[in-house]
């Protein structure tokens, strides 16, 4: 087993009484204070992730971006300049080999980032149809990026002098006044919480000082440092899809409910084939949310069962909802079980039966 990499900030992390966990080959903090103390700051006001595990790749050359547009599944045409947009790069089975966010930076140029386990694998599936002209650059360690999550998230940017009024999925460059001089910094408004929020994507050799100016002011409007713990709750309760559970090489987006991020009309991307056969045949599996209405917390690799004891998927994820206080999972559910929104299933939680209702996600409202 190959030793775990640690990123930018690690002494950081430590000072902070973190404790640590391997997530996709980095040394990851799991959590500060508690994983439910730091849920509920970002719910109520704010919290910061170090997420500079992320990959990042640069897409450049003449037509970069008409390039990525015939990879890739979404369609980047809907987008100009300056927006980001949630992609998938698909096998040719329709699986999902990683879900990414996609920067249009121009017509010549699109920053990737991809799942950090995932990124030398989109980057080679992209070079190895990369036209004469287009580079496709794996820039995995020069970049950190830091997710500030939140209500209060805009108020901690704007007293850092950073973009914060700017359309969801929108990204500006900026730079970030700091005690030792400047800081260039990409922010995007997104996250990966339901909660309004933005990632700041500074250079790798700047992480430290840019993470404690951001830190020192989340921690003014009552927020904290949150770690890999609260990041899974948060996600888990919006329905959002983890790489690896509720996406892989051998689950689609149709089944994954996350076919809006497909270009249907699109004349080429990687697995386009597949997915619009599966698409109009409609898939055997569709992922849902399960909400408990019993005592129990389910996780993922549970089995799901009907009302008559019939096996009829598997959980996905699970948790326990520090929002709504009980069991939360995301299941890939067999359709010709004829199971529907509203039906009671029931878990097996270590041979415990946990009665659950069948709902769509999210559990909780977004406030993105």
């Amino acid at each position: 087993m190959s030793e775990l990499l640690d990123g930018p900030i690690a002494d950081r992390h430590v000072a902070l009484g973190a404790t640590f966990a391997g997530f996709g080959g980095w040394n990851m903090p799991v959590s500060y204070a508690g994983t439910v103390a730091e849920h509920t700051a970002v719910r109520e006001a704010a919290g910061i992730f170090d997420v500079s595990h992320l990959g990042k790749a640069l897409v450049s050359g003449p037509g970069a971006a008409d390039f990525v547009n015939s990879t890739l599944t979404n369609d980047l045409a809907k987008i100009g300049p300056g927006k980001a947009q949630y992609t998938l790069c698909c096998n040719e089975s329709g699986g999902v080999i990683d879900d990414l966010i996609a920067y249009l930076v121009g017509p010549d140029e699109v920053f990737l980032v991809p799942n950090a386990a995932n990124t030398a694998t989109v980057v080679a599936a992209l070079q190895a149809v990369a036209p004469d002209g287009i580079t496709v650059t794996d820039q995995h360690r020069e970049y950190a990026v830091f997710a500030v999550q939140g209500p209060r998230a805009p108020e901690v940017l704007e007293s850092l002098g950073l973009p914060a009024d700017m359309e969801y999925m929108a990204f500006a460059d900026a730079e970030l006044t700091l005690p030792s001089g400047t800081a260039p910094v990409r922010v995007c408004r997104t996250g990966y919480t339901g909660e309004r929020g933005f990632e700041v994507l500074p250079r790798w050799a700047d992480a430290g000082p840019v993470f404690d100016a951001l830190l020192e002011k989340v921690i003014e409007v009552g927020g904290q440092p949150a770690g890999l713990g609260a990041r899974d709750t948060l996600r888990t309760e919006m329905g959002y899809a983890l790489h690896g559970h509720e996406l892989s090489t051998e689950i689609t987006p149709v089944q994954a409910r996350v076919g809006w991020a497909v270009g249907w009309d699109k004349p080429a991307f990687f697995g386009r084939d597949a997915l619009l056969a599966e698409k109009a045949a409609g898939p055997a599996r569709r992922l849902y949310g399960l909400r408990a209405t019993g005592r129990g917390i389910p996780r993922d690799g549970c089995v799901v069962n009907a009302a008559d004891g019939q096996q009829i998927g598997v959980c996905t994820s699970g948790t326990f909802s520090p929002t709504l206080k009980h069991g939360i999972a995301l299941a890939l559910l067999d359709l010709a079980s004829g199971v529907k929104k509203g039906d009671e299933v029931t878990i097996d939680v270590r041979g415990r039966a946990l009665a659950c209702e069948v709902v769509i996600p999210p559990f909780v409202e977004s406030h993105v």
